[in-house]
């Protein structure tokens, strides 16, 4: 069971920048998934999450606004639309996938979450 990120690189501010984040081994279509990033020098951080049939979606709120989470449970695939980034979105992605969304919001159910992805590097300069 995988998820493999891609779509990092480097930008400059006010640009866009569109991950995704590819599932196999298993389907997910029944798992919330969610972003995560981490800055050099800082915790991993909560970005967005979205439920297993893409009904309901959270931000960070940092990020509201600006960056949009789907999915394609056809094809296995989350996605992470960044659009206006900012110096400060630079960090290494993170997609994750866990039964309950709940466990993919709370900095203290980290820990629990089943799935992660290796992540891919943002950089964004001013």
């Amino acid at each position: 069971v995988q998820l493999q990120a891609s779509g990092g690189g480097s930008v400059q501010a006010g640009e866009s920048l569109s991950l995704s984040c590819a599932a196999s081994g298993r389907s997910f279509s029944g798992d919330a998934m969610g972003w995560f990033r981490q800055a050099p020098g800082k915790e991993r951080e909560f970005v967005a999450v979205i439920t297993w049939n893409g009904g309901v979606t959270y931000y960070a709120d940092s990020v509201k606004g600006r960056f949009t989470i789907s999915r394609d449970n056809g094809n296995n695939t989350l996605y992470l639309q960044m659009n206006s980034l900012k110096p400060e979105d630079a960090a290494v992605y993170y997609c994750a996938a866990d039964h309950r969304m709940r466990t993919l919001m709370l900095k203290s159910l980290e820990k629990e979450i089943s799935y992660w992805g290796q992540g891919t590097l943002v950089t964004v300069s001013s």
